[in-house]
């Protein structure tokens, strides 16, 4: 069908949109595109694709939602709806209604599953991707109900290395009103090697009362459709559209369907007639299996879905993925929890490949990917780090691009930074399967490069590209450029010994290409009166000027104290931060842990005291199961973009902590830089290791000694030599043992500032 490209479909969509009364869709792109500098990519199809199908289902929401608010709906709905709370949204002109508030949610699963079910910030489980919920109500005898998707406040946990059931993760939530009290759990256990996905509800009320489970055509995200349920004749299961199964550890003793014309099922919850089957044919059926409650007593059911064939699984495989974890033991009780749900984040989110997210995030990209697969290399989960690299090189293009979404050039470079940093770490030469992709990878980097001949500000740097989407529009982004320096390289010292005519040529492109950003940025703070790094060569200083900071975290191009890097610092901290968490205020429009992380990397790397502070901000705006969504609102504390369970905030903790205790820097290593003074208050033993650096796995412990003078042990196991090292306790001066020490006592305190 050669004779369509041929047809006049300009003329065509014009004509017809200006006939029915419309914009000119043409030229309206047209302006559209004139807002970004001229690139080969606009936008990724598949961010494109996904954004379509985020907003069709909130354009649904739009139809369903705000016409039956008696409904019993997911807690975002329930809030973002309601006018007297600070969460509410008007509709107005809104042509979808998505969750802008509230996108907070945590998952739970298996090691090496790839399903990973969530659970909301009342308890709501939704246990298959973008599918229907199962909710938990107690409804008393005398009229009085509780909805945890309406209580104004709860208490949620995650609970690790669960001891009254087989998981390795569990969430709990508890709802109390008056009289009434719901507790429900929710985990994934092998039941026969087979993942199972469970929620425990367990209710009490001081009056006879019904325990309802409750099966929901929604989640965190909006209505998800369900058309047909059945209850099995031994009332103790649902068939959910014919495929999918709930079971129930008891036969219900009452049992009530509706459909979208009868309303929500809870308005028949009273209903004297029993029903075994629903049908609804816009999807919107609801069910409701009703158990009996004692006054007094407890009452119990669980609810059991087994979930996709998966991989054989290992009955112990929460043991084995943590058994060579780098471990923390730390005083501070929240900065523990926030590290250890951390790396059960790391280890649930990489089956295989990596993901940034369960759900709105699970897919791959290469960017999100190179930082979680650090934070699993530091944290010694190798293995897993191994697993997820050796599946790069089917995602590169005969002509060498890394690619996981179009025109996004950032992430030839980052491959082989983090190729470099697995074979760093683990002290390994590059495999020789490998060097053919390393070579490929940076020889895209280099055609890619525009000319140096160009009498422009962008001249010798990448294209303008979509690249990191939170910094705006597509342009010459910097992000881009010193990823694209730290792939060259890392090229080159991984072929210095394996290919060394291609290491010199690589490293002679690294030189020329860092050259030509320095020109660049010349050129900015001639423009901009101070040195302060912008997004592009054609920006003014604004918030995109955090992916500046990649020069400086995590490459270490430049040095811990460079102007440029400092001040760009100065001006994010000044201009861009909002109740101590950086505020990125282009797409994302809320507080953003990983970059605020970021720049409390940066200035721990320069000794500046101010990191704990930025530390101190994101611990504080963790959810009360210790995850970040990846924009938070500042008002609600609720996320307002991206997953509500954010793996790339959960490495980014990681580092932190890890960097806190261990760096290297150039042929040095850094110990203790950034231990918080006030965990030298106490006496107990402070632990962290075995930490792998470039250098061999070290371990570090800090024997406090209040008032007095703490004592430093550390034991590494040298790939070769002992490395220099540096110990830098904040409060003391910093003390640089003999080559043959492992145990330093401080004893000069630093002059208070």
């Amino acid at each position: 069908m050669s004779w369509m490209k041929w047809l006049p479909w300009r003329f065509i969509v014009r004509y017809a949109a200006r006939r029915q009364g419309f914009l000119d869709p043409i030229s309206l792109l047209a302006r559209l595109h004139s807002f970004a500098q001229p690139s080969e990519v606009g936008e990724p199809i598949e961010l494109l694709r996904a954004g379509v199908i985020f907003h069709a289902r909130g354009l649904i929401n739009s139809r369903v939602i705000q016409h039956n608010l008696d409904w019993v709906w997911p807690y975002w709905i329930e809030r973002q709806f309601d006018p007297r709370d600070v969460s509410f949204i008007p509709r107005a002109f809104s042509i979808t209604h998505v969750n802008l508030t509230h996108r907070n949610w945590t998952a739970v699963g298996y090691p090496d599953c790839p399903e990973l079910p969530i659970v909301d910030p009342r308890g709501l489980l939704t246990p298959l991707l973008d599918g229907w919920s199962l909710d938990g109500w107690v409804l008393a005898d005398d009229g009085r109900c509780l909805l945890p998707s309406r209580a104004a406040e709860c208490r949620q946990r995650q609970e690790m290395d669960c001891q009254d059931i087989d998981a390795g993760v569990c969430i709990t939530t508890e709802t109390e009103t008056a009289g009434l009290a719901l507790t429900s759990s929710a985990w994934v256990e092998l039941e026969a090697g087979v993942p199972v996905c469970k929620l425990r509800l367990r209710a009490r009320a001081d009056s006879d009362a019904r325990l309802v489970l409750a099966l929901r055509p929604a989640n965190p995200e909006g209505i998800s459709f369900i058309n047909q349920v059945s209850l099995s004749p031994t009332r103790d299961a649902w068939t959910i559209d014919g495929t999918q199964r709930v079971e129930f550890g008891a036969p219900a003793e009452r049992h009530h369907v509706s459909d979208y014309r009868h309303g929500d099922v809870f308005i028949h919850l009273r209903d004297r007639d029993d029903q075994t089957e629903g049908l609804c044919d816009v999807g919107m059926v609801t069910a409701a299996a009703l158990f009996p409650v004692k006054a007094g007593e407890t009452a119990e059911v669980i609810a059991r879905i087994p979930l996709a064939a998966a991989p054989p699984l290992a009955a112990d495989a929460w043991t084995a993925a943590q058994q060579d974890r780098c471990q923390l033991v730390c005083p501070d009780p929240q900065y523990q929890f926030l590290y250890d749900a951390a790396l059960t984040s790391l280890i649930l989110h990489s089956p295989d490949d990596v993901y940034p997210g369960p759900y709105t995030y699970k897919r791959f990209w290469f960017r999100d990917a190179a930082f979680i697969i650090h934070a699993l290399l530091c944290v010694g989960l190798t293995d897993r780090a191994e697993r997820a690299l050796a599946r790069f090189p089917a995602r590169q293009t005969t002509l060498g691009y890394f690619r996981s979404q179009e025109g996004e050039w950032d992430a030839n470079g980052e491959v082989l930074w983090i190729l470099q940093r697995f074979f760093e770490l683990t002290g390994r030469p590059p495999a020789a399967e490998w060097l053919g992709p390393i070579r490929r990878g940076a020889r895209w980097i280099m055609r890619k490069r525009l000319s140096d001949d160009l009498d422009t500000p962008h001249a010798g740097l990448l294209p303008p590209g979509f690249s990191a989407e939170h910094l705006g529009p597509n342009d010459y982004y910097y992000w881009d450029d010193f990823w694209g320096v730290a792939g060259l390289r890392a090229a080159a010292a991984m072929l210095e010994k394996a290919d060394p005519a291609h290491s010199r040529e690589f490293a002679q492109a690294a030189a020329d290409f860092a050259a030509a950003v320095e020109s660049s940025l010349a050129g900015c703070e001639a423009r901009l009166g101070r040195p302060a790094m912008p997004a592009s060569p054609y920006r003014r200083l604004d918030a995109g000027a955090i992916g500046s900071l990649a020069c400086g975290y995590p490459t270490q191009l430049y040095a811990a104290d460079d102007p440029r890097l400092l001040d760009c610092v100065e001006f994010l901290l000044k201009r861009c931060f909002v109740k101590g968490a950086f505020y990125q205020d282009m797409i994302h429009s809320g507080l953003n842990a990983y970059l605020t992380l970021h720049v409390a990397q940066v200035l721990l790397r320069a000794g500046d005291p101010r990191y704990l502070e930025l530390m101190d901000a994101v611990a504080d705006l963790a959810s009360p199961t210790g995850q970040w969504p990846e924009a938070i609102h500042p008002l609600t504390g609720g996320g307002c973009m991206g997953d509500g369970h954010h793996v790339w905030a959960a490495a980014e903790w990681l580092l932190m902590i890890r960097n806190c205790f261990v760096r290297e820097e150039g042929d040095r290593l850094i110990l203790c830089a950034g231990v918080p003074a006030r965990w030298l208050d106490q006496a107990a033993p402070i632990r962290f290791g075995p930490a792998p650096t470039r250098f061999g796995p070290v371990s570090i412990c800090i024997t406090p000694d209040p008032g007095h003078s703490p004592r430093v042990d550390w034991q590494g196991n040298w790939h070769r030599s002992a490395p220099p090292i540096e110990i830098r306790l904040p409060g003391f001066a910093p003390v640089s043992p003999h080559a043959h020490t492992d145990s330093v006592v401080l004893v000069n305190r630093e002059p208070a500032a």
